[in-house]
């Protein structure tokens, strides 16, 4: 009774801080004002440093989401991680993930931005490696590395900014070219976190977490703070880097949807799912749809964290069981959770009238009515029908395709902790695209010829066969001597190899591959011993010289001078 009523206290204070951010955003709306709160936290002198908050409508809206998303995941993990022995230490670090993301959305200025940056990838690095093996302490260490390299990125941008004397973008950044450098430095920060390519491996990597993680990471969180950052840079300066963010980003949808249609993986289908819609927000961007591109930010945190939790229940009722070629049926065992998960995923797909299809739709109407490169169009409704692809497919394996082995699972639909934690986020799924649109979005008239306003649809539908086409095809293309296809498309186009193990193959030493030296051959190699080795080499050669072959370095040295006196 005491842990039930915990998380319904941690609940209750996440949705009531919400519901004030959100009613607090839909009064600022539309105004051009602004709430600076100053902390003062050490003055010497004719110097003092200072915290600054931020409270405008576009922080306190993505407060209330990520606060919402945060009460109902600590509301699911109640029942989740029921029997886990470290649950305290789980808690806390949830919330100190959350308040990372609070620090970083209020923010203004790089410094205190850095310290939520940081906060969301130490933390991140810990709750990964939560199940404490070799596995999970994998997947940890690319995540932390990938994401350190944002973090440099922004330090250089704050030593940079000290020529102004002030770490406050918001209020110094304006149509100028005398700030490019650390316009390109936040955005090439921003790449790093939402994990777009080249640095894509670690969000799939990143579901050894548990799933009430991997729900909050994929959400609201982590992957999405990159995003928010552009948007946040977007507000207050014009986009110079379009060309090289459409490029990126129609790549990492490409790429996340084609692996998404060769894996069986239940989690990293979803993990390469919110990769794809990362990347068609960071395509948003890259057009100078701002509003646009936060719309579908919002939308997306909540149908991803509702598939997320639905899916985690079907992973709960297969005793930790991911692979979907073994699940099945769910619709029966599982009847309201599978409603979740369907409901969930056609929001993703974009299905009309669902959240997922206001902001989706418009992007790619917009896209249409815009100055766009032919192979960026093809290459962005191409995702977007294996988008819905690779959807159908999900759910024809975990919902309604009959297995010998769909009864199997120890949970029933009972009206747990679990059930109801998604009850609100099912609601909002299916109603708050509507509502925000209205509320928030400007009156956009999208003018099209009849066969462009059709496009989306017939994509959609389009998709919708191609998934039930590899819903029931078992993948031999060994007739068509294709695997090395499938393989490249299943693989995330190797990036996984080259992020964590290129430098194990590469022939960096005189015997042949570092690989012979075993898993951490490279890093000795090219760390201590490899700099102690050379010294020692070198100091050796100096010694030899200066006593056996000092006679003929003397003669040599003789022979140069007079060949420069006489030639």
């Amino acid at each position: 009774m005491f842990v039930v009523s915990m998380w319904n206290l941690i609940f209750m204070v996440f949705f009531s801080i919400s519901f004030l951010s959100f009613f607090l955003s839909m009064m600022m709306v539309g105004m051009s004002y602004s709430v600076y709160l100053s902390w003062d936290i050490f003055a010497w002198g004719s110097s003092n440093v200072n915290m600054i908050f931020l409270f405008d409508w576009v922080s306190l809206m993505f407060l209330s989401f990520v606060l919402f998303i945060s009460g109902s995941v600590f509301y699911y993990s109640g029942e989740y991680m029921e029997g886990e022995l470290n649950m305290s230490r789980f808690v806390f670090l949830l919330a100190g993930f959350v308040g990372s993301m609070g620090l970083l959305i209020m923010s203004p200025n790089l410094v205190s931005i850095l310290l939520g940056w940081d906060g969301l990838g130490l933390v991140s690095y810990c709750l990964v490696i939560y199940y404490q093996n070799f596995k999970s302490l994998n997947a940890g260490t690319l995540t932390v590395l990938s994401n350190r390299v944002g973090d440099v990125l922004i330090l250089v941008g704050i030593v940079w900014m000290i020529n102004y004397g002030d770490w406050s973008f918001v209020a110094w950044m304006g149509k100028t070219s005398s700030m490019v450098l650390v316009s390109l430095l936040i955005i090439l920060a921003s790449l790093t976190k939402s994990a777009q390519i080249p640095l894509s491996a670690w969000l799939p990597a990143a579901m050894a977490a548990p799933t009430p993680v991997s729900s909050l990471v994929h959400s609201s969180t982590l992957v999405t703070a990159g995003i928010y950052l552009v948007v946040r840079l977007g507000w207050v300066y014009d986009f110079w880097l379009n060309e090289m963010l459409m490029v990126l980003s129609v790549l990492t949808m490409f790429m996340a949807g084609l692996g998404a249609c060769f894996e069986f993986d239940l989690k990293k289908i979803i993990a390469l799912s919110t990769l794809s819609q990362l990347g068609l927000m960071m395509f948003s961007l890259s057009m100078g749809m701002v509003k646009i591109a936060l719309f579908h930010l919002l939308m997306h945190a909540l149908f991803k964290a509702l598939l997320f939790m639905s899916a985690g229940c079907v992973i709960h009722g297969y005793k930790g069981w991911q692979d979907i070629r073994m699940m099945g049926n769910i619709m029966i065992t599982l009847p309201f959770m599978s409603s979740c998960f369907v409901v969930s995923n056609l929001a993703l797909s974009g299905m009309p009238f669902l959240a997922g299809f206001y902001s989706k739709d418009l992007i790619l109407e917009m896209s249409l009515m815009n100055e766009l490169n032919f192979l960026s169009l093809v290459m962005l409704f191409l995702s977007t029908g294996l988008t819905v692809a690779y959807t159908f497919r999900l759910i024809y394996y975990v919902v309604w395709r009959d297995y010998v082995l769909s009864g199997s699972s120890n949970i029933s639909d009972g009206w747990g902790l679990m059930m109801k934690s998604c009850v609100g986020l099912v609601l909002f799924s299916v109603f708050f695209g509507a509502l925000i649109s209205w509320l928030v979005m400007d009156a956009t008239l999208v003018s099209l010829p009849i066969y462009l306003k059709n496009l989306t649809l017939t994509v959609c539908f389009l998709g919708v066969i191609l998934g039930s086409f590899m819903s029931k095809s078992s993948y031999n293309f060994s007739t068509f001597n294709f695997e090395w296809v499938v393989w490249m498309s299943g693989s995330m186009w190797f990036l996984p190899y080259i992020s964590s193990q290129s430098l194990v193959y590469l022939p960096l030493t005189a015997g042949g591959a570092v690989s012979s030296l075993g898993d951490l051959g490279w890093l000795e190699l090219l760390g201590g011993q490899g700099a102690n080795k050379s010294l020692m080499n070198y100091s050796l050669g100096l010694q030899s010289m200066s006593s056996s072959g000092l006679k003929v370095f003397i003669l040599v040295m003789w022979v140069v001078v007079i060949f420069m006196l006489f030639f």
